[in-house]
């Protein structure tokens, strides 16, 4: 903390509210010389009147301890941020929801039709058989596959392919 920033923070925010030196002293029951010692930054009001004095210029403590305003603009840029963001959130995990709906729907037709395959009565061959194994196979891979998505573990493999081809 820098009192002479400090100082000219507090003698910047009398001069806005159009008040000299004196009429701040009487505001907060100090001398003169006080206040002139805020402003030129040889001494710091006790915590009580910094708190006094933030109320009365409606600034933050924070503000005055730092001798400088909050930077309105990189608040602004922050709400947008997090807007962004969390619109990205939304669409990603409603895609994250589809893609898994549709896997799900995939495997669960074809767990019917291997359920087919075994309930009606078809002469056992190859044909068949490689039927049923694809069937189930693809099924099995299809749930798995789900999972992994579901899991975030696609997303943590392309960013290290990411990262792998970036960084040669």
């Amino acid at each position: 903390m820098d009192l002479v920033n400090v100082g000219n923070f507090i003698k910047e925010l009398r001069k806005e509210k159009n008040i000299t030196q004196e009429e701040l002293s009487e505001k907060f029951y100090v001398s003169r010389r006080t206040v002139s010692r805020w402003e030129t930054g040889s001494n710091l009001p006790d915590i009580d009147v910094l708190i006094e004095l933030a109320d009365y210029f409606n600034v933050d403590l924070r503000e005055i301890l730092n001798g400088k305003r909050k930077d309105n603009n990189m608040n602004y840029e922050e709400k947008e941020l997090s807007k962004d963001v969390s619109e990205y959130t939304k669409a990603r995990l409603k895609r994250t929801s589809i893609i898994t709906l549709v896997l799900l729907i995939f495997s669960m037709t074809m767990v019917v039709i291997g359920f087919i395959f075994e309930f009606i009565d078809i002469p056992y061959d190859h044909i068949n058989g490689f039927i049923r194994g694809v069937t189930y196979g693809s099924s099995f891979a299809t749930m798995i596959i789900a999972i992994l998505y579901i899991t975030g573990i696609f997303d943590k493999f392309a960013m290290a392919k990411y990262n792998h081809m970036h960084n040669k």
